[in-house]
C-alpha cells in the first residue's frame, strides 16, 4: 500500500502533535489541513509543507488523496465532522473526551462499524511504557487479590485565575476536568481493572469567571475538580481525585494496595503529563519501597522532548496497521464511547446526589 493520506482538522493539539506525529510515521502523509479561517489554514499549511489548506471540511474530505483524518477540535464538534468524515468513509483518530455525550458516541461507533472504517480514540497512556508494564504486573498477578485502588491527578494547569476563559471553561462545549483527564481515567480503569459496576460523582467548580481575550470577567461553568468513587464488577474499590487547579497539587499517582502487596504508578511533573513516571512495589517481606525497573522491550522507540509525542505516534501505528490489514483497532471509538458513558454517569450522579448502576454494555 502507499502512503495513507491523512487530513488534520483540528489545529491546536493538530498542530502540536499530530502533525509532527504523522509527518514521522514512514507509512502516512498529512495531505489536508483545515481551519475554518482560511488564513489561517494556509498558514499553517505553508508551516508543514502540507500541500492543501481548506476551509471547508466538505473540500478536505473529497480530496482524492485523502484516506484518514485526526479530530481535534472543541468535543462539542466532534460528532457532526466525525460523522461527516465516516460517512465519507473515511478512517479516523479522535481526540477525547469524543462527543458531548454516550449517545453521540455510541452513534458513530454504530456508523463506523456500517461504514467499515477503522477508528482510533487518542487514550495514550495505554502505549507509555511504565503504563504497559503496570498492566503486564497487575495481569501476573503481582498484587493478589486487590482490596482498593486510589487515582490522584492533583495538577495547576488552570489554578491561576487570570488564565484566559475560553471553551474549556464551558460546560456547554465539553469543557472541564471531567472531559480533559476523567476520560482518560474512565479509560484505563476498565484497561486496567475490568469493567465498572457502579459509581458516585461529585463535581465543582473552584474558579468561577475568568478574563477573556478583551479583559472582561467571564462565568465559568465547566467542572475543576471531580470527586469519584467506583465499585468494580470484581467489588474493588476505587477512589479518584481530579483537579486542574491545585497549586503545588502532587500530580498523577494511582496505586493498587492487594494481598500480595502493593504497587505504585506515578508522576509529580506538573509540565508533562506523560514524562516523569515510575513504578514502585511495596512487599510484605520488605520494610521499603522498591523501585521497579522497566524492561528494554517496553522503551517506546525514541524518546522527545514533548512527553506526548511517543506514545501518540505509537498509537498512531497501531492505528496504521489496523487501516493496512484490517485488524482491530484498540483503543477506538468503542473505548471512547465506553469513557464518554461514565462520564454521563458521573454526572448524572452528581446531579442526583446518589450511586448509579453502570449499565453492563454499550446501548
Amino acid at each position: 500500500m502507499t502512503k495513507i493520506g491523512v487530513g488534520i482538522i483540528g489545529t491546536g493539539f493538530g498542530q502540536i502533535i499530530h502533525i509532527p506525529a504523522l509527518q514521522m510515521h514512514p507509512d502516512t502523509e498529512v495531505v489536508a489541513v483545515y481551519h475554518r479561517d482560511r488564513l489561517k489554514a494556509q498558514q499553517i499549511a505553508d508551516k508543514f509543507d502540507i500541500p492543501h489548506a481548506c476551509d471547508r471540511l466538505e473540500d478536505l474530505l473529497a480530496l482524492p488523496s485523502l484516506q484518514a483524518v485526526t479530530i481535534s477540535t472543541p468535543p462539542s464538534l466532534h460528532y457532526e465532522q466525525a460523522k461527516m468524515a465516516i460517512e465519507a468513509g473515511k478512517h479516523i483518530l479522535l481526540e477525547k473526551p469524543v462527543t458531548m455525550n454516550a449517545q453521540e458516541a455510541i452513534a458513530l461507533y454504530r456508523l463506523a462499524q456500517e461504514k467499515q472504517v477503522v477508528t482510533a480514540t487518542d487514550f495514550e497512556f495505554r502505549y507509555v511504557p511504565q503504563w504497559r508494564y503496570f498492566k503486564h504486573l497487575l495481569d501476573s498477578d503481582r498484587v493478589g487479590k486487590k482490596r482498593m485502588i486510589a487515582i490522584d491527578w492533583l495538577v495547576q494547569g488552570r489554578a491561576d485565575p487570570q488564565r484566559l476563559w475560553n471553551w474549556y471553561s464551558q460546560k456547554a462545549y465539553g469543557g472541564g476536568a471531567l472531559g480533559a483527564i476523567g476520560s482518560h481515567v474512565f479509560d484505563y480503569v476498565r484497561w486496567l481493572f475490568g469493567d465498572i459496576k457502579s459509581l458516585s460523582g461529585q463535581l465543582s467548580t473552584g474558579i468561577t469567571e475568568r478574563p477573556d481575550a478583551n479583559g472582561i470577567m467571564r462565568s465559568v461553568d465547566a467542572d475543576d475538580t471531580c470527586n469519584i468513587l467506583l465499585e468494580l464488577v470484581d467489588g474493588t474499590p476505587c477512589n479518584i481525585s481530579l483537579s486542574t487547579v491545585t497549586y503545588r497539587g502532587r500530580g498523577h499517582w494511582l496505586s493498587v494496595y492487594g494481598e500480595k502487596g502493593m504497587l505504585v504508578l506515578g508522576s509529580s511533573n506538573q509540565a508533562d503529563y506523560v514524562h516523569g513516571f515510575s513504578l514502585r512495589q511495596g512487599k510484605l517481606d520488605r520494610p521499603e519501597m522498591e523501585i521497579v525497573p522497566i524492561p528494554p522491550e517496553y522503551d517506546l522507540p525514541k524518546p522527545f522532548t514533548d512527553g506526548r509525542l511517543a506514545p501518540v505516534l505509537a498509537l498512531c501505528d497501531r492505528w496504521v496497521q489496523a487501516i493496512k490489514t484490517g485488524q482491530p483497532m484498540t483503543p477506538s471509538l468503542y473505548e471512547g464511547a465506553w469513557s464518554q458513558m461514565l462520564m454521563d454517569l458521573t454526572q448524572q450522579s452528581h446531579i442526583q446526589r446518589n450511586w448509579i448502576d453502570v449499565p453492563t454494555s454499550l446501548s
